[in-house]
């Protein structure tokens, strides 16, 4: 294996992790799921290249507004959404209950991924049907054995029937599903259930 300079254009992921604001773990979440391109070592450690954590880092500045931290005591909930109308109508339904949340939205699973990185929620609210990386995809990358995120509360809300859903990979068994038209009523349920007590 050749040594890594200062100056190299190769980074180990503690440096992306420094680069990025996040942590190694959530370096390694992002690789696993293809969203930053690495290669490993003969060792079996990851190697990135500073033009992929580059272009990630310019992703992230127009996906991800700086947002302040939410108290310890807020339950930190991620709603990822790609349909607009549904989005809005959703945290708008989610705010009236006036719980003490603090509330993040995505409009993919790339999207959703980032902002995980970034806030580490306590639950996410997510559609399988989108454009890019799926929900799917991005169930996928998080219920992986050593993901680090296996038992993050998940709720699935979609249009998709039984039989798309199976076609598409199925759901892990703790995560709920809710079909479109949502019922309000049972996802209050499932979120207030989430609150620290």
């Amino acid at each position: 294996m050749r040594k890594i300079s200062a100056n190299d254009d190769l980074m180990t992921t503690r440096e992306a992790g420094e680069k990025l604001g996040v942590a190694v773990r959530t370096v390694q979440l992002w690789v696993e799921a293809g969203l930053l391109p690495a290669w490993r070592t003969a060792g079996g450690h990851r190697r990135i290249a500073r033009g992929a954590v580059e272009a990630l880092m310019a992703e992230r500045s127009l996906v991800l507004k700086p947002t302040k931290p939410a108290p310890e005591a807020l339950l930190r909930v991620l709603v990822v959404e790609d349909d607009p109308t549904m989005l809005r109508l959703t945290t708008q339904v989610i705010a009236a209950w006036k719980l003490p949340l603090d509330l993040t939205t995505a409009s993919n699973g790339f999207e959703g991924l980032l902002r995980i990185g970034e806030m580490r929620p306590n639950l996410i609210i997510t559609d399988l049907n989108m454009p890019g990386m799926d929900g799917f995809q991005m169930l996928q990358s998080l219920k992986r054995p050593g993901s680090g995120y296996e038992s993050l509360k998940v709720v699935v809300i979609s249009a998709l029937n039984a039989h798309e859903v199976a076609q598409g990979g199925g759901l892990p068994a703790d995560v709920p599903f809710l079909a479109k038209p949502v019922h309000y009523g049972e996802l209050e349920a499932l979120v207030r259930a989430c609150l620290p007590t």
